[in-house]
């Protein structure tokens, strides 16, 4: 007697939950399905999620009944074993599930989403007289229509809350609930027309010709048509045809109709760049650059990482091309890491010119749809996507044959994603992808991390170096302005000294541009009593509503709360309302006010919300359409504007006094990074930093562009205090709406940890914002030494957690992990 043997299949969940889900399988459905694939599969009572295929296999499920599949949602994998390895070490390294790495990595348009339907089961089963209004009316629409949707039933009754109608309906035996899955990608398509083949021949022709002389547009159009296509013998799309011929729609449709023309519908890339028109052969590197390049193609034999550390304006952006040239040369995928939409925006056109079709985008500005087809185009490694640009989610992508990743920028803060999960760095996360396809890595930046130097000094990394500016242009001269002294002397107007403001005026003068940086967005952060002291705060966070002048509003940064300007106190009832500090917004106004004929913009979140809003707001400056650019960090990160003569840095201390241990570094990168947008062409720039401590030893770097003196004092006070690279660091944050219940939780919890624990645990402690959106939060800091093995003490860790969330009053307790705190 055979035994039948049964297949199951494990599937991947786009949920926070640790485990997989075994469902079972159809013989027919084994041999179709592989991993990598998805599959539509039922979970819970009545929802159907879209998962991930990952290992098949014929042993049961031992803690619950397998249910079957619904469907098999591909033809083949559209996530490779690669991939998915990667998406496995990031879930592990940074202690979330692989069900968020998912529904993180995958487009969600690829990731079906189920509606539920309304059908009709026994409509005859409850007495219309013992039915509500509502009920009676969606009964007597069901009547008419096979199914409805809890819109539907929305719009049918004129009510926001349905359910509870629609749960009572299927409770009387009316009504049956249906989970439909929904595919939201959809393929762009385009309609073609050609000349239908029965009038290919000359007499049918010449036939068609005499019989149009009635319809002179018609005429015109298959004139036109002949006299510029027929040769080639390809489809021709309506759209051009339209454009060119002179014609109008209606004649087009005209000839479809009389079938003159037929029409077929192809499907088209939403995304199209022109050929490139340069060869990469033609950029000229320097001595410079020719060295880094060799030093990085030599390192690159015995190390797959290499640190490019070259001044602002060097031209690291040649040298990547030379590499990507090599790579792209040979066949290879290149990974282009950027850590702002804002530099994708400029370097696109840069590296279309060279690479043309072969370049590919992707980031969040772009549509859903339009990140499928680059999905596609990078999965089945064609033309379209051997060089891809991105932010950091374009590591997730199904690369083929990838060869190289260049993380530029790599000291960026941006490439830390934190919430939600998975909370990965995007620099580190490449290395690893770097690893698994055998493929070099090169991180590029003026002003490096502490441990991407770290690494290079000691060995683990390969090192090259652009010492000088790029045409032997001098770096910008940095002034350092006292603000002290300035109030003390009266020399100030606004937040703009004397001496800043004069510079403005006479750069503006000889034609050149000037971009203010001040690191904070709206008009004023505080809005005070000067009466009684009340600062004005957020309802769900404590922080203070931040000022927007231009839309008389106090919004919220971290919810989004937002309410109309006060014009009164709420605590004392006095009009004596102030705003303290400045922001962005304040400074436009400042300085509309002090030269009037400045033609000024302001780069921040507010002012590039669009799709469009950075490249028409960087298009602008390049062309010289603005005199000034006011904006928060977006304005640091590797932006190359040739006319740029002044930068002016509105207040380096509030950099510098924040309680972080990374304060003085990303003082020191911003700083830097800012004054290196001046002056990169033909003629050294002028930086002028505003701040109360000129003699502070982060600002004596700064202005002598000391970043080895910096790295140096920086690794003896963090090997002191032992803090990375010293040691790696977990920041665990605990959220509760109670307090209470928050605070006796993270006691237990930390208590624990130092119970099981052999290496440093600090806390529990309120962080600087004790409560967003309402939560209460408390965080515990882990300090692990290199000699102690991560991956054991992270199963220590979870283990705690296990131990945690089985404590009933702890169950409603958030945990969030953020390994390799930054």
């Amino acid at each position: 007697m055979t035994v039948e043997t049964s297949f199951y299949i494990d599937v991947i969940l786009p949920i926070p939950l640790e485990r997989m889900f075994t469902y079972t399988l159809s013989a027919p459905e084994s041999h179709l399905i592989a991993p990598g694939m998805r599959v539509a599969v039922p979970f819970g009572k009545s929802k159907v999620y879209t998962g991930i295929a990952y290992r098949l296999h014929n042993t049961p499920p031992v803690a619950y009944e397998a249910k079957p599949i619904q469907q098999v949602l591909d033809e083949a994998p559209i996530l490779k074993a690669t991939q998915l390895a990667h998406w496995q070490w990031i879930a592990n390294y940074y202690m979330c599930t692989l069900g968020e790495v998912v529904r993180s990595g995958v487009p969600s348009a690829l990731l079906l989403e189920s509606e539920t339907l309304i059908l009709p089961d026994r409509l005859d089963a409850v007495p219309d007289t013992e039915l509500s209004d509502d009920g009676f009316l969606v009964i007597e629409a069901l009547h008419h229509q096979a199914s409805l949707r809890i819109k539907d039933v929305m719009d049918i009754t004129g009510k926001k809350k349905v359910l509870p109608l629609v749960q009572q309906l299927v409770a009387q035996g009316l009504l049956r609930l249906q989970e439909e899955v929904q595919e939201k990608y959809r393929p762009k398509t385009e309609k073609y027309i050609r000349l239908h083949p029965y009038y290919q021949g000359e007499e049918a022709l010449q036939a068609l010709l005499e019989n149009l002389e009635r319809a002179p547009q018609q005429r015109k159009a298959l004139l036109h048509y002949f006299s510029e296509y027929a040769q080639q013998g390809k489809p021709l799309k309506i759209k051009d045809f339209e454009q060119k011929s002179g014609v109008s729609m209606a004649v087009v449709r005209a000839l479809i109709k009389k079938e003159i023309f037929e029409t077929t519908t192809l499907q088209a890339d939403r995304i199209i760049y022109q050929a490139g028109e340069e060869s990469v052969a033609a950029l000229t590197l320097n001595t410079s650059q020719t060295k880094a390049l060799n030093d990085i193609q030599n390192s690159f034999l015995y190390k797959s990482v290499c640190l490019l550390h070259g001044v602002t304006g060097s031209g690291k952006t040649v040298v990547y091309l030379k590499l990507i040239q090599e790579v792209f040369e040979r066949g290879g995928q290149v990974l282009y890491l950027l850590p702002e939409i804002a530099l994708t925006a400029q370097l696109i056109h840069r590296l279309k010119v060279y690479f043309g079709n072969a370049v590919a985008v992707y980031h969040s500005k772009y549509s859903q749809n339009e990140r499928v087809e680059v999905w596609n185009n990078v999965l089945a490694g064609n033309d379209s996507a051997k060089v891809i640009i991105g932010a950091r989610s374009a590591l997730f992508l199904p690369f083929a044959d990838l060869k190289l990743i260049i993380v530029d920028e790599e000291h960026e803060q941006s490439f830390k994603k934190f919430d939600p999960a998975p909370r990965y760095h995007a620099r580190d996360a490449a290395i690893y992808l770097a690893h698994l396809h055998e493929a070099k890595c090169l991180l590029g930046s003026a002003t490096p991390s502490i441990e991407s130097f770290d690494n290079a000094q000691k060995g683990k990394y390969g090192l090259a170096t652009l010492p000088k500016r790029y045409g032997e242009v001098l770096l910008p001269e940095i002034v350092l302005v006292d603000l002290k002294e300035a109030y003390r002397k009266k020399r100030m107007k606004g937040h703009f000294s004397e001496l800043l403001l004069n510079t403005i005026k006479t750069t503006i003068e000889q034609r050149e541009q000037v971009i203010l940086f001040q690191n904070r967005r709206g008009f004023a952060p505080v809005l005070e009593c000067t009466t009684c002291g009340h600062v004005v705060q957020c309802p769900n966070c404590d922080v203070s509503l931040t000022y927007h002048h231009g839309k008389r509003q106090l919004r919220c940064h971290y919810c989004g709360y937002h309410t109309p300007m006060l014009q009164s106190c709420p605590a004392c009832g006095n009009s004596t309302l102030d705003t303290k500090g400045f922001g962005t917004e304040q400074l436009q106004e400042e300085i509309l006010e002090l030269l009037p004929s400045a033609r000024v913009a302001r780069m921040d979140l507010d002012t590039t919300r669009g799709k469009y809003a950075y490249n028409r707001l960087i298009s602008a400056f390049e062309a010289q359409e603005l005199d000034i650019l006011i904006g928060t960090q977006m304005v640091t990160k590797g932006l190359d504007f040739k006319n740029v003569g002044l930068v002016g840095i509105m207040n380096a201390d509030a950099l510098l006094n924040f309680p972080d241990y990374r304060a003085h570094e990303r003082s020191f990168q911003l700083m830097v990074q800012v004054a290196g947008r001046a002056g990169r062409a033909h003629k050294q720039g002028q930086v002028l930093i505003q701040t109360y401590n000129p003699h502070h030893p982060v600002v004596q770097h700064v202005s002598d562009y000391r970043y080895k003196a910096f790295f140096e004092e920086q690794t003896v006070e963090r090997q002191q205090f032992k803090y990375p690279p010293e040691i790696r660091m977990i920041k665990i944050t605990l959220k509760h709406k109670d307090f209470n219940t928050l605070t006796e939780a993270s006691d237990w919890f930390s208590a624990s940890l130092k119970n099981v624990l052999t290496v440093k645990v600090l806390g529990p402690e309120a962080p600087l914002i004790p409560r967003i959106r309402n939560q209460y939060l408390m965080t515990i800091l882990i300090k692990l030494p290199h000699s102690k093995k991560v991956s054991q003490l992270k199963k220590d860790i979870k283990r705690v957690q296990r131990s945690f969330d089985s404590i009933g009053k702890y169950r409603r307790v958030r945990v969030v992990y953020d390994v390799d705190h930054i």
